[in-house]
């Protein structure tokens, strides 16, 4: 059902920390200008737990007005079920084309929890869902064989694979075949989880560098894996970005370089600054100074 490269996008507040639907219009565009097949708003990256569910419900508008024909995909990341369900059910009323649910982020379930609340979540909504499975980032581990256990509910349709382990992808296959479509969340995973058979790529560095992204999505499509690792190597250091604490600062930081955004970010956080700011913004200035002509695809 879901394919191709899916931009995980992040969250545009103005001056006061309101949203700012205007730079959220331009940077969207820009994805799907450079042939993305999809947005997936307010997970981590989008700062979704820091948004009020109005919020959230106007940024998958301004995503489904971006893509248009293709998917808009809304997080649900909620403490409890209750307030999951409620998101879920407006998620479907607002036109959201499907859900990807996280696993509660603060109450960490054992696998009887993780399946029943997974289900309950998904028959709120009534929609396709994309299972996060991210135990680095939630402590919960959605496990193959708890994909196994779902895979009786129609609802559950994708995985996105986050578990810093190459080796689960091949272990989806292999356990439950085709039945899940596969796609990495984890960005300098994404040429090995794509080649061991991942359908899809929910990407977050793709917000600074689009075509990159898409280019080397294509070209593994088309075999021609020899132009994608050369294009992957070079984005490699950039692609580290996304796997740390600070991945939703530093991304941001990226698209200021990159494409000519803002790094705002909702309380807690904070901008990067001191020699943090000093490294990301020389990883990224480096990078671009290099950047690789892409072929035709």
């Amino acid at each position: 059902m879901w394919k191709g490269v899916l931009p995980a996008v992040s969250t545009k507040f103005k001056d006061d920390l309101s949203l700012d639907h205007a730079e959220m219009e331009r940077c969207y565009a820009l994805q799907m200008e450079a042939g993305c097949h999809g947005l997936v708003a307010c997970g981590t990256l989008g700062e979704g737990n820091m948004l009020s569910h109005d919020e959230r419900l106007e940024v998958l508008t301004l995503c489904k007005n971006a893509t248009g024909n293709k998917p808009a995909l809304l997080t649900i990341s909620e403490p409890g079920e209750r307030e999951a369900c409620a998101l879920a059910k407006r998620a479907r009323a607002a036109g959201a084309d499907g859900l990807m649910i996280v696993p509660s982020p603060i109450y960490h379930t054992n696998p009887a929890e993780t399946a029943a609340t997974l289900r309950a979540i998904a028959s709120a909504g009534d929609l396709p869902v994309m299972i996060y499975s991210n135990r680095v980032g939630y402590r919960v581990d959605v496990t193959p064989e708890i994909m196994e256990e779902l895979a009786d509910d129609a609802h559950f349709v994708a995985i996105k694979e986050s578990s810093d382990d190459i080796r689960r992808t091949t272990e989806i296959f292999n356990r439950l075949g085709d039945r899940y479509d596969v796609l990495t969340g984890v960005d300098n995973l994404a040429f090995e989880a794509l080649t061991a058979g991942a359908v899809g790529w929910v990407a977050g560095l793709v917000l600074a560098f689009p075509r990159e992204t898409v280019a080397i999505y294509e070209l593994i499509q088309q075999k021609r894996y020899d132009e994608a690792l050369t294009i992957y190597r070079w984005f490699r250091p950039l692609l580290d970005l996304d796997v740390s604490t600070f991945l939703v600062q530093q991304i941001k930081l990226a698209e200021v370089l990159a494409i000519k955004s803002n790094d705002r970010v909702r309380r807690p956080r904070l901008p990067l600054t001191g020699a943090h700011r000093a490294n990301v913004e020389a990883l990224v200035t480096a990078a671009i100074a290099v950047r690789p002509t892409l072929p035709s695809f």
